[in-house]
C-alpha cells in the first residue's frame, strides 16, 4: 500500500493504519532529529521529538494535501520545525553530531590503528557539520544522509531549489575548508644534496 492509499484510509477512519506510516518513517525521522539536535540529553529528547512529530502529523493529517508536497516532505518539515522550536527553548545546551549514536564502525578485522584513525576522521567530519549554520546543516543532512532531491529539500526548508543548491555549495565548501588540513596528502619536496 502506498503512502497516499494509507493516508486516504486513515482519513476515512481506519486510524490503525497510522502505525504503518510511522513504521515506514520512524527511523529516518529519528536519525534526522538526531542530526539536528544540539542538546546534551539528545537521545531522550530525540525520541520525544520524534514522537511529537508523529503526533503533530497525525493531528494535522486532515489538512495534508498531496498536491502540495509528498508525505515524507511534509513529515520532515514538521520534524524540522519541532526541533527548531525545541532548540529555541534550550539555547544554552549543545551536543555534537558524534553523540547521535550514528557512528560508523570499523570492521572487526581492521587494525586498531586504522579503527582509531577512522573514528577520528568521522569525529572531525561531524564537528565540521555541526559548525555549519542551521540551514546549511539541514540541507546537507537531508541531501547526503537522507538522499533527498533538491525540490524536497526546498519544500522542507521553505527555500527555492536554487537557494538549496547554494546552501549545499556553501556547506560543502565550508566542510572541505575545515577538513582540508587533515585529509590532504602532505607533499614532500626532495632536498638536493
Amino acid at each position: 500500500m502506498t503512502d497516499s492509499q494509507l493516508i486516504r484510509e486513515i482519513k476515512d477512519g481506519n486510524v490503525q493504519l497510522y502505525n504503518e506510516l510511522m513504521r515506514r518513517y520512524e527511523r529516518k525521522i529519528l536519525a534526522f532529529i538526531f542530526h539536528m539536535l544540539k542538546n546534551t540529553q539528545m537521545e531522550a529528547i530525540a525520541e520525544d521529538l520524534c514522537n511529537e512529530t508523529f503526533y503533530k502529523a497525525y493531528r494535522s493529517l486532515h489538512s495534508f494535501r498531496e498536491i502540495e508536497a509528498s508525505f515524507s516532505t511534509w513529515l520532515y518539515t514538521i520534524a524540522r520545525n519541532t526541533v527548531l522550536s525545541e532548540l529555541r527553548k534550550n539555547k544554552s545546551v549543545q551536543v555534537s553530531l558524534e553523540q547521535s549514536g550514528l557512528t560508523p564502525h570499523a570492521s572487526f578485522d581492521a587494525m586498531p590503528e586504522q579503527a582509531m584513525l577512522r573514528n577520528e576522521k568521522v569525529s572531525m567530519v561531524r564537528e565540521a557539520i555541526n559548525s555549519l549554520p542551521e540551514k546549511q546543516r539541514s540541507a546537507l543532512i537531508l541531501r547526503e544522509y537522507d538522499q533527498m532531491d533538491y525540490q524536497e529539500i526546498a519544500n522542507i526548508l521553505g527555500q527555492t531549489v536554487s537557494s538549496v543548491k547554494s546552501l549545499l555549495f556553501r556547506a560543502r565548501a565550508s566542510v572541505k575548508l575545515q577538513l582540508d588540513p587533515y585529509f590532504s596528502e602532505p607533499i614532500f619536496e626532495e632536498s638536493k644534496g
